[in-house]
């Protein structure tokens, strides 16, 4: 009997060395992930600012290379970036070059006259693709071509499958940390652990596989493919960049911390154990922002711990209410639960006003303006996961007032409702962060995706001798550049003679205003003119191509 007794404290010593040696070769699997972590800089969801030739423009010959510019660095995807000359066949040559913010692609300059397609799928830093599509015209416009190599869109069910797996992954971590933090602090001796350590490996398994999962889906998600167009050479590239990595380092801290949680289901586990787990955990918690939009954002060193503070506070509040829901509330005395629920309403309380703190540091730094809160699917998405938090905050009240009245102990089944309603709103509140990680960021969505500079003008004006390219630059109050180009019927430069140009605005009194005009070739005209005040300009032209062939054209301009 002596020996049995001396026996199992060397067992427990034993079992606790393994989970700590398990934890270590988790932990050695992370930093390996992190030493082959590929150094790339901070940058916001890109959007398209610029390009050369400008979107719409018409140039008098074909450019050498086509020059697009982004708001942030850009990576490639492969085959993506392409040009259509006007009869369809692919204009680009070689591979697209990616510096930073700016992709130049080399085309034929020998190319036909028309109406070029500049097609792109790019990802920007925080992980999403960036697509889209402007024209330029050489010579003279044409009707556009289209771009049947490739498809620059998203396939609706990889988007919809991403949205499903990151839910899954947040459903796993609050069925993990909630079961973990509850057995490891408020979980009544006599009670079993077993059911409460069922759900928190469920909580492990349901994470690791929608870690899993959301790598798989990331190479359709950024190729544009469906859900099995996943080969050896895009998983690669997933797992060398910032999202891939951030996903090996999160699945090596799960299994660092699986060997630690097993002594912790047991029963209960000496401080440094309990310490080496909240670290894995916190460490853990950093790889969703640092995977998204926060890593990406203006400020990202705020953005990502702000971000691990609210996904925190979130996992340990929505995980506790899982426990009192499922387990505490039916299985726990009115002594014990008088001894549980005034600790765990205090927690309640710490991390909703941590959520609070940290949404509004978030939703500051992602919206940036008030208009962009109401004009951008973001911020409506915020707006209504702020609705329904503060209906979820209303609710918590309510429980903590029965815990300060001491109801809460000696009436179970009316707490356990109050719980219910809560985890109810909170799986809303779960759908809407799984669609927000996904959407483009208010600060971001709201500028200018054109490839054109804010209020470009352009437009193609008919008479019956010749037709008129007009692009004004930037239609806006103050000075702006106009450049005109004349072609003939057929689409060729049209030799003119004698341009003529005026501004007005008769809305408010404006007589016409001569804009002086420099002819810089044969076909093309420039001149310079300050628009005194915003509205709808009338721009008259008036072009003579021969002593006695003339013809006078004219175009409204909205200026801001």
């Amino acid at each position: 009997m002596t020996a049995a007794v001396r026996r199992r404290p060397v067992a427990g010593a034993d079992r606790r060395r393994v989970a700590r040696l398990g934890a270590a070769a988790g932990l050695l699997v992370t930093l390996v992930a992190l030493l082959l972590a590929p150094a790339t800089p901070a940058s916001a969801h890109a959007v398209l600012v610029s390009s050369s030739p400008a979107a719409s423009a018409v140039v008098p010959s074909a450019p050498a290379e086509v020059v697009i510019t982004f708001s942030e660095g850009v990576r490639k995807v492969p085959d993506k970036v392409r040009v259509i000359a006007p009869d369809g066949s692919r204009a680009d040559r070689g591979e697209p070059t990616f510096k930073g913010a700016v992709v130049t692609i080399p085309v034929d300059p020998s190319g036909a006259r028309g109406t070029y397609l500049v097609s792109y799928r790019v990802i920007s830093a925080d992980s999403h693709p960036v697509s889209g599509a402007f024209t330029y015209s050489v010579g003279a416009p044409s009707t556009p071509p289209t771009d049947t190599g490739t498809d620059t869109r998203a396939n609706p069910v990889v988007g919809n499958a991403v949205k499903v797996a990151k839910y899954l992954g947040y459903a796993g971590l609050l069925l993990l940390v909630g079961p973990a933090l509850v057995l490891a602090a408020l979980w009544p001796r006599r009670l079993s652990r077993r059911g409460p350590a069922r759900l928190a490996w469920s909580g492990l398994g349901l994470l690791a596989v929608a870690t899993l999962a959301e790598m798989w889906l990331q190479v359709p998600y950024t190729n544009g493919g469906g859900l099995f167009d996943v080969s050896g050479s895009g998983f690669g590239d997933v797992l060398n960049s910032t999202y891939g990595t951030a996903h090996l380092v999160r699945l090596g801290l799960l299994a660092a911390a699986a060997f630690l949680l097993r002594p912790l289901f047991a029963g209960p586990v000496g401080r440094t154990d309990g310490l080496i787990l909240a670290i894995l955990g916190g460490a853990a918690l950093f790889t969703w922002p640092l995977a998204g939009h926060p890593a990406a954002s203006p400020a990202p060193a705020v953005s990502v711990v702000v971000d691990a503070v609210h996904l925190g506070s979130m996992a340990v509040w929505l995980g506790g209410l899982v426990m009192l829901a499922v387990f505490l509330l039916r299985r726990a005395d009115e002594r014990e639960l008088d001894a549980i629920l005034p600790i765990w309403s205090r927690w309640a309380a710490l991390a909703v006003a941590a959520l609070l703190l940290a949404g509004t540091v978030q939703g500051l730094i992602e919206v940036a303006t008030p208009k962009a809160l109401v004009d951008t699917t973001y911020g409506r998405l915020l707006l209504a996961k702020i609705v329904l938090f503060a209906l979820v905050v209303v609710v918590a009240a309510y429980s903590r007032s029965l815990v300060r009245r001491r109801t809460a102990a000696g009436r179970p089944g009316l707490m356990r409702r109050a719980v219910l309603a809560e985890l109810a709103i909170t799986a809303v509140v779960l759908g809407l962060s799984a669609t927000l990680v996904q959407t483009t960021p208010a600060r971001t969505a709201s500028a200018d995706v054109a490839g054109a500079p804010a209020g470009y003008f352009s437009t193609t004006l008919s008479s019956p001798i010749y037709s008129l390219q007009v692009e004004l630059d930037p239609a806006e109050t103050g000075s702006n550049s106009l450049h005109l180009y004349a072609y003939t019927k057929d689409n060729r430069p049209q030799p003119v003679q004698e341009w003529k140009a005026t501004a007005a605005l008769p809305s408010a009194g404006i007589e016409p205003i001569t804009i002086p005009l420099l002819p810089l070739t044969d076909n093309h005209a420039f001149g310079e003119i300050s628009l005194p005040a915003a509205g709808q300009w009338q721009l008259r032209f008036t072009v003579r191509t021969s002593d006695i062939d003339q013809a006078t054209v004219t175009a409204t301009v909205p200026v801001k």
